[in-house]
């Protein structure tokens, strides 16, 4: 007798190792869970049956189980379209549609339907590319179909050896006959493939050592057929006439079992041989999908770019041309990100969906490093460049998730000052001339935002002057097909007013009145239109001159656009909504009766929210080397707060970060820049930003040059344009130990706030050994964690693969991350703390419109906000021209202006302008298109 094949058992066991695995998976990786999902059309009983079976097994091996049902009549492009968005689910493991699909779907439509199942989830092993490398000697399939692994499987438990043997296998269906076919060559068994049409079956299948049956047809191979000590593997299912069952019929295979286990040296029952193996194998399936797209998904592997590093390094955009970078739907899917995810803006930038956010909320965000860097000389001290430096040398030289945070820089400095804000030599963000200019047009959304809410106020308060309460109210408020609503934004000034009443009839004559008449006082009107070009000529201008305005003039003027409170919106918000209610709270007058007027009371802040619903997306880059970079907001360091976007910090530290399970050195780094010093960028960083983050940094790295710490200790005036004085480009020890005191007290500044400090000493090529070796000492001794020279901008990555290192060590620990002051403190008091504690200044002198704006501020529920210095970059101090760390002096307060939807007052310090001017020979002269090629030249 032979002996049986117990399929039941051996599915048993099978299913216990995939419990016992996926139980070992979750102990370490609680979030590890694998899903199969069946589609179904119809209620076809036999159907119904197998998935039934197939979600009962699920259950048992903690499979999370879900079952689709369409109706019998789906289409096949209704199924394709389901089947389309499993596949994009990042929860789904496997994706099985349970065939047939009705007698009106072709043979075609369910190959259509099983070959849009993506190979990586297709558990049963349907599809093309699964079935062709199961066919190939020379690869291996991602899955093997159910059945055939069912009877591979079977076979293997026999403890017979399958190569050498002779099989025979009846069937060439496209599920069971061939895959099995193949799958038996592939263990080098020759193979006899028989089918409906194959002459001399009998004999073929009596010189068979194994004999594979899935030709369907009940009890069709006898046991005079088999070759005595064969194995015999029955696939059939088939039903036969039974009087003694009460279903009237009963369940037998292929094989007339009687006869053949008499010859046969094993064979598998029907039922329980291969039906329970199939489900069994596919539960294995399933698990080996889930541990596979686990994995993928943890894939953060970064194809890095070769530099063609030269020793004469050519300029800026020389370099960005002659590297051709990554497509960034690569780049996207390197660090992580969905397709779903990416808006392309051409080939090499793209902006990023929020939703991104919600799907990785699970993770512990990456090392969160602000750079930021000493007193700058109005050339830059390399800020940006050791920002695009560092993270190549994290992301291309030591492997560590890596991504740069920068904001878009504005069109005034570059055709101005400044020029690119890219970084520089071989660390830059590219293309160079794309960040440069436009990118995705946020900049442009922002002026067009702001310059909106400028007109609506003009425009309110013509109309005001000009009608009377009942004709202002009858258009604010008009009659459509005889019936008059409140706009939904109108409900907010209604409810500001106390005015419960939602009927516009309703409203009396007083109401009204109140309602429809905003009173603005235009001379305390602190709104502002922008451009983003440096244009001195705007900073103060008369408007309404047309005889069209009756006479309505006044005086008012224009900011550079990334000053605009709507640039510092965007660089602040949390979500979407949280943009809506910081643009309806923004504050652009004060009434006559002294209380203040917001974008909302105007009726703009829903039309400022569509202008910039685009512009709250991140905007993704890259390196030199290829490492992601966010660029994101502009606001001035100078004017504003001087940092790229929350949005974009969130959303790198997600795709940087870890789960419960992963080891420490999985863990990326999040460089976000700082405007100019560390007075500016770093201190509005921590008391501003992270206040409305709720994130808090691990270090800060200030960038260093000799060039910068020789003028702070008494060397000349550097100024753009002119050639440097000697004391710049030879060896001066004297004059540099005495402007490293700038560098100690920036460092000590940092300290205040709890965080860790790495120097970054960006090298020139004039620097002297002893130079660079003095500005370390000097920093370890002013209490730096670490201090490093690097030469990223001639060497890329590689030149600063020591900086990261010593970054990475310094970060190790929890920070211990504290704000300066309290927001509750009174407004003059929170300016005096910064003041003295980060400027070294002895005091503050308040103007008398200062004054009378900090009490307005107060009384109107503004006093709690955090404070925005608006001072010049050059000094410590409020006067440019005070080098070093100076002391003794009083900070002169000329103004105080309210931004109340990002969320800060800023004092404006000294003859700080918000609208910068170009100089005698602007950097514009320079930038041209080559017109054979026409590419951008000249731009830095």
């Amino acid at each position: 007798m032979a002996t049986k094949i117990d399929g039941t058992s051996i599915a048993q066991s099978i299913r216990n190792s995939v419990a016992d695995r996926i139980r070992a998976k979750r102990a370490t990786f609680p979030r590890f869970q694998p899903q199969l999902v069946i589609i179904q059309a119809g209620e076809r009983p036999d159907s119904s049956a197998y998935v039934r079976m197939k979600a009962k097994a699920a259950e048992e091996v903690g499979i999370k189980f879900r079952h689709i049902s369409l109706p019998a009549e789906a289409t096949v492009d209704q199924v394709i379209d389901v089947v389309k968005t499993l596949n994009n689910d990042e929860q789904v493991s496997g994706i099985l549609v349970q065939l047939p699909l009705g007698d009106h779907v072709t043979p075609e439509g369910e190959r259509q339907v099983t070959e849009a199942v993506i190979p990586e989830k297709d558990v049963d092993g349907f599809h093309a590319y699964n079935i062709g490398h199961l066919s190939s000697r020379a690869s291996v399939p991602l899955f093997s179909p159910c059945t055939p692994s069912a009877v591979i499987r079977l076979l293997e438990s026999t403890g017979q050896s399958i190569a050498g043997t002779n099989a025979v296998v009846l069937g060439r269906s496209d599920i069971v006959g061939s895959p099995v076919a193949s799958m038996l060559r592939n263990r080098d068994a020759t193979v006899t493939q028989c089918h409906s049409r194959t002459k001399n079956i009998e004999s073929i299948v009596k010189n068979a050592d194994i004999v594979v049956s899935a030709i369907g047809k009940a009890e069709f191979v006898q046991g005079s057929w088999i070759k005595p000590g064969a194995v015999v593997i029955d696939v059939g299912i088939n039903y036969v006439p039974d009087a003694t069952k009460k279903s009237g019929q009963k369940l037998v295979g292929d094989v007339d079992y009687a006869s053949a286990s008499q010859v046969a040296s094993h064979v598998t029952p029907v039922p329980g041989g291969v039906g329970p193996m199939t489900v069994a194998m596919l539960m294995e399936n399933t698990l080996i999908s889930a541990e596979r797209l686990w994995e993928k998904a943890r894939e953060r592997t970064i194809t890095p770019l070769k530099l063609n590093i030269l020793e004469k390094v050519p300029s800026d955009i020389e370099i960005s041309m002659a590297q051709t970078p990554k497509p960034v739907t690569q780049l996207a899917h390197e660090i992580g990100l969905l397709s779903d995810e990416l808006e392309s803006y051409g080939k090499y930038k793209a902006k990023v969906e929020l939703s991104v956010l919600d799907r990785l909320a699970h993770r512990t965000d990456g090392k969160y490093i602000v750079i930021s860097g000493i007193t700058p000389t109005p050339l830059g001290e390399g800020k940006s460049t050791t920002t695009i430096g560092l993270a190549q040398a994290l992301g291309a030289e030591l492997g560590r998730p890596s991504f740069a945070c920068i904001r878009q820089p504005s069109q005034g400095p570059t055709f101005g000052i400044k020029g690119g804000a890219a970084g520089g030599g071989y660390s830059q963000v590219i293309p160079m001339d794309e960040f440069n200019l436009h990118l995705t047009g946020d900049i442009h959304a922002v002026t067009a935002a702001n310059n909106l809410l400028a007109a609506a106020l003009d425009a309110r308060m013509f109309h005001e002057a000009t009608q009377s309460d009942k004709a202002l109210y009858s258009r604010l408020v008009p009659a459509k097909k005889g019936k008059r609503e409140f706009a939904p934004l109108m409900f907010k000034r209604l409810k500001k007013l106390g005015i419960d009443k939602t009927n516009p009839d309703d409203l009396t004559p007083e109401e009204i009145k109140r309602f429809a008449r905003l009173d603005v006082d235009s001379d305390t009107i602190t709104w502002n239109r922008v451009i983003d070009t440096n244009d001195r000529h705007l900073r103060k201008i008369t408007i309404g001159q047309a005889p069209t305005e009756q006479g309505l003039t006044r005086e008012t003027g224009f900011d550079i656009a990334v000053a605009s409170e709507c640039m510092a919106v965007l660089a602040l918000t949390t979500s979407l909504e949280d943009m809506k209610e910081r643009l309806g709270a923004m504050v652009v007058a004060t009434s006559k009766q002294g209380d203040p007027i917001t974008a909302d009371d105007v009726g703009v802040s829903g039309a400022l929210a569509v202008l910039l619903k685009d512009a709250i997306k991140p905007n993704l880059m890259q390196t030199l080397q290829g490492t992601p970079v966010f660029v994101h907001a502009g606001p001035f360091a100078n004017i504003a707060h001087g940092n790229s976007s929350i949005l974009a910090d969130r959303v790198a530290l997600k795709l940087a970060g870890t789960e419960e399970g992963d080891s420490s050195d999985r863990v990326g780094y999040v460089l976000t820049e700082g405007g100019f010093g560390a007075d500016m960028g770093m201190e509005k960083f921590c008391n501003i930003k992270c206040r409305v983050s709720g994130l808090k940094p691990d270090a800060t790295v200030i960038v260093a040059t000799t060039r910068a710490l020789k003028m702070h200790g008494g060397g000349p005036e550097v100024t753009p344009g002119k050639a440097l004085h000697e004391t710049y480009t030879k060896e001066d020890l004297v004059t540099l130990k005495e402007g490293c005191k700038n560098l100690v007290q920036h460092i000590k500044n940092s300290k205040k706030f709890g965080i860790k400090v790495v120097v970054a000493i960006n090298q020139f090529a004039s620097d002297t050994p002893a130079e660079l070796a003095l500005v370390r000492d000097e920093a370890l001794a002013g209490g730096a964690d670490a201090a490093v020279v690097s030469n990223h901008w001639a060497e890329g990555g590689a030149g600063a693969r020591a900086l990261a290192e010593a970054l990475v060590a310094t970060c190790e620990g929890s920070s211990g991350f504290k704000f300066l002051y309290d927001l509750n403190l009174p407004i003059e008091e929170k300016i005096s703390i910064i003041s003295k504690e980060i400027y070294g200044a002895n005091g503050i002198e308040l103007s008398e419109l200062a004054k009378k704006q900090v009490e307005t501020y107060t009384r109107q529920g503004y006093g709690n906000l955090p404070i925005c210095m608006a001072k010049t970059q050059y000094s410590f101090s409020h006067d440019p021209k005070l080098k070093g760390v100076p002391s003794g002096f009083t900070i002169p307060i000329r103004a105080v202006r309210l931004s109340a939807g990002a969320g800060f007052l800023y004092p404006i310090l000294g003859d700080m302008q918000t609208m910068p001017g170009l100089g005698t020979r602007p950097g514009f002269w320079e930038v041209n298109l080559d017109p054979e090629t026409g590419r951008v030249v000249g731009l830095f």
